[in-house]
């Protein structure tokens, strides 16, 4: 009877054991997964942000371009408006004149 209470108390400690053991390879599989996840996430938050600062340089790039190209375009507009100008002022004046007074 003694040797069979000792076996019992002896399988209940090693189930024990084994119950801990379980839980405490448990906790560990549960961080590890969390720290690749931590891992997999910071990686690309890293390539997400490399990829919008790409995306970034090259639209600041063109629109740099389209506003020189804007800028070139308005600067010959305005010296064709001035030689306009000075090759029709008193043209237009005198039409002017003669259109409100007429």
């Amino acid at each position: 009877m003694q040797d069979m209470i000792k076996r019992i108390v002896e399988a209940d400690n090693q189930a024990k054991a084994l119950e801990e053991e379980n839980l405490k390879a448990t906790e560990e599989e549960k961080q590890r997964i969390e720290e690749q996840a931590e891992e997999i996430y910071r990686k690309y938050m890293e390539q997400a942000q490399a990829e919008i600062e790409k995306n970034d340089e090259y639209l600041r790039k063109k629109y740099a371009r389209k506003l020189k190209d804007a800028e070139a375009k308005q600067a010959s507009i305005l010296i064709k408006l001035k030689s306009d100008y000075e090759q029709n002022c008193d043209r237009w004046v005198d039409e002017i004149v003669s259109r409100v007074i007429g």
